[in-house]
């Protein structure tokens, strides 16, 4: 099982999702457009920093995120509500790696539930304190790539950074996903002007206001909105 919450015309419900046979979307959820992946949970805090866990901030930011594209009228999936391993959930894989079937509940999700696009949220670690800004990383996917090159900007913009996207095929979440799909890695939580940021709840909301705007920006240049803010009809 898999609880998610979910936004469906201006709706907010609370799901669980079945893995042990195919899972259809539900008659009265419409075509999801963003599943946001609030990475880590539970025993597994992902980067730390003295009491400072990775876990929390992702779930942080990924609530401000779902408030900010819901907002602007998006079919919207959150995939951990509260501080969880998804793989407690899994229950349908037969493999011990808690790792692996946390990682496979996150992608079985996407599989599933066929969104226009997936994005991952992280926070980076860094053996030097120097190492700071955000990082978007994609597979090797034409659209990915767009949409982590809109996602990059936005955040280069909010933290007065220059960085690249970097691609990458090695992230298990990345290749099995089956929809576009990036990570973003928000900053460092070794660097001490990015914990701080990371950690300000006004910031956080900041971070989903950027996000949100390359998401619908990727939403428009792919045809899947008719206006800045106005969700398609004829999906």
């Amino acid at each position: 099982m898999l609880r998610c919450i979910v936004m469906a015309a201006s709706v907010w419900l609370t799901i669980s999702v079945s893995f042990s046979s195919p899972v259809k979307a539900s008659p009265i959820l419409p075509p999801v457009d963003v599943i946001i992946d609030a990475g880590h949970g539970g025993v597994d805090s992902g980067a730390f920093y003295d009491t400072l866990y990775e876990k929390d901030i992702n779930l942080q930011v990924a609530k401000r995120l779902y408030d900010e594209l819901a907002g602007r009228g998006l079919n919207v999936i959150l995939n951990r509500i509260g501080d969880y391993a998804l793989s407690d959930e899994n229950q349908w894989l037969q493999i011990r790696s808690r790792h692996r079937k946390d990682l496979a509940q996150r992608a079985q999700l996407a599989q599933q539930m066929s969104p226009r696009l997936m994005i991952s949220l992280h926070v980076n670690w860094a053996r030097h304190s120097a190492a700071r800004g955000p990082l978007v990383i994609y597979p090797d996917n034409q659209q990915a790539q767009i949409l982590a090159r809109l996602l990059q900007h936005q955040l280069n913009e909010l933290y007065k950074t220059h960085r690249q996207p970097v691609h990458a095929d090695t992230y298990y979440l990345l290749k099995h996903s089956g929809c576009p799909v990036v990570i973003v890695e928000m900053g460092y939580i070794t660097n001490r002007q990015d914990r701080k940021l990371m950690t300000r709840p006004a910031h956080q909301t900041r971070i989903g206001r950027e996000i949100a705007a390359a998401v619908e920006e990727y939403l428009l240049v792919f045809g899947f909105l008719q206006m800045k803010g106005t969700a398609d009809s004829s999906y």
